[in-house]
């Protein structure tokens, strides 16, 4: 049976309030992956952020990136790895999704969201900027690039690769990860969270 559809014009979305606006437009790219960005200011503090816009963008060289929204009283991260050029990237677990949620709330830049919201710190290798213990993947990173959008004065982040720290039964015998093993939590829109499942594995598509 045809579900019946709804069409939402331009003009009609200037017109709902802005969070139903903000809620509405948040979801429609639907559930992406959730990550804490770990970083550190010049000061020494620790700083910890829920990323829900992180995306892949090159494999050789092996590149991640991100879209900064306008900078204001909430933007530590971007700032610490604008100061000091590295931070990480821990995927948000069922297990940790409460605390992770949490270090969304605007702490003071002096605050560390990782004795706030209970979560611990460890540093690989030496790497300046903190990982989260608790999370199975974790990915050590160095700012490569900063590209303005000047449409709604946000910021396209371009980082680098540095180490990759995972769970070894994470990793499939050809590369790929298996993120509903680690239960691996999605975002859709600001609050909404969703497990990942594995589906179906499907071959390279071939005419």
């Amino acid at each position: 049976m045809n579900k019946e559809m709804k069409v939402i014009l331009a003009e009609e979305l200037k017109s709902y309030t802005r969070f139903y606006r903000g809620n509405l437009v948040n979801c429609l790219t639907g559930a992406k992956p959730a990550f804490l960005a770990g970083s550190k200011s010049e000061a020494g503090n620790p700083n910890l952020a829920l990323f829900t816009n992180v995306f892949h963008l090159g494999a050789d060289p092996a590149l991640i990136g991100y879209v900064q929204r306008p900078v204001g009283q909430s933007g530590d991260t971007f700032r610490n790895m604008e100061a000091n050029k590295y931070f990480t990237l821990n995927v948000v677990t069922a297990e940790i999704a409460a605390a992770a949620h949490q270090t969304s709330a605007r702490y003071a830049s002096e605050v560390s969201e990782f004795q706030a919201c209970h979560l611990t710190e460890e540093y690989v290798d030496g790497f300046f900027a903190p990982a989260v213990k608790e999370s199975p993947l974790q990915i050590g990173l160095s700012l490569f690039q900063v590209v303005p959008m000047e449409i709604n004065d946000t910021k396209l982040v371009i980082a680098k690769v540095e180490w990759i720290r995972l769970q070894k039964e994470l990793i499939l015998e050809d590369g790929n990860l298996d993120f509903s093993s680690i239960q691996a939590m999605n975002v859709l829109g600001l609050e909404n969270y969703y497990q990942a499942t594995f589906d179906s594995h499907r071959p390279y598509a071939k005419v």
